[in-house]
């Protein structure tokens, strides 16, 4: 997943397909507690979701479903999906054989109907995407009218952080290495700008209702004293999210 300010993230030469089959169990192992996931992105999720009892919500890209299981303990009727089979096995081994999932890929068309959903939530998915026109079209399709999309994506000024030379309003791909729980994994994204993203949501049949740069939640402080004694607010740049209502 995204650029993680507590794990170094060198640029790599070689550009190669996010293959989370193969380290799909690494991954959900190291960020089952994670800064970044349990303590960042999931908890600033639940925040902008709100009361979710009895909504029907969409669990884009869902992984290992960590999400997931949040969002059904708060009461949510959740369906997910995920491309990637490994992911989805492991999900179905933390929710259970009755838990609705399918293998999916978020760039092609989705098997759900039209209106099907109250809420989408696409965490940290649509940047691994050059094109979302259709993707984002699909999402509307399947959300009803006045209904929500919840986005993460990478903040698009990681890119001028990371390399000031690049040029922040083009559309760019790169390639990163991390560790993930001991095994080494290549992740690639396209990077765009923040007026390239309202833009495609606009397009799409979305208003832009929030965008939000959140903190970690509070215990972190306490869970992380040395990643976090490196931001005095306890606040970083990381993730950018958006609550989107569909008109």
């Amino acid at each position: 997943m995204p650029a993680n300010p507590e794990r170094s993230a060198g640029a790599v030469d070689v550009v190669v397909e996010n293959d989370y089959d193969g380290f799909a169990e690494a991954y959900t192992a190291e960020n089952e507690t994670s800064l970044i996931n349990a303590y960042y992105t999931r908890p600033a999720i639940l925040d902008l979701a709100g009361d979710v009892a009895g909504r029907r919500i969409l669990d884009a890209g869902c992984g290992a479903g960590p999400l997931f299981a949040a969002l059904r303990d708060r009461g949510a009727v959740v369906t997910g999906f995920d491309r990637s089979t490994k992911m989805v096995e492991l999900a179905r081994q933390r929710l259970g054989d009755d838990a609705d999932l399918r293998v999916a890929d978020i760039a092609g068309p989705l098997p759900y109907p039209d209106a099907a959903f109250d809420d989408v939530i696409a965490a940290l998915v649509l940047h691994y995407l050059e094109d979302w026109t259709a993707p984002l079209a699909e999402l509307r399709r399947v959300v009803k009218p006045g209904g929500r999309l919840i986005v993460v994506v990478n903040h698009p000024i990681l890119l001028k952080m990371e390399h000031r030379e690049a040029d922040y309003f083009a559309t760019s791909k790169g390639s990163y290495e991390y560790t993930f729980n001991g095994q080494k994994a290549v992740l690639t994204y396209w990077h765009r700008p923040l007026h390239a993203m309202t833009d495609a949501f606009t397009a799409a049949g979305f208003r832009t209702a929030v965008i939000s740069e959140p903190h970690p939640a509070p215990e972190a402080r306490e869970l992380f004293p040395d990643e976090l004694a490196k931001f005095p607010s306890g606040a970083f740049l990381c993730f950018l999210f958006f609550v989107l209502e569909a008109v």
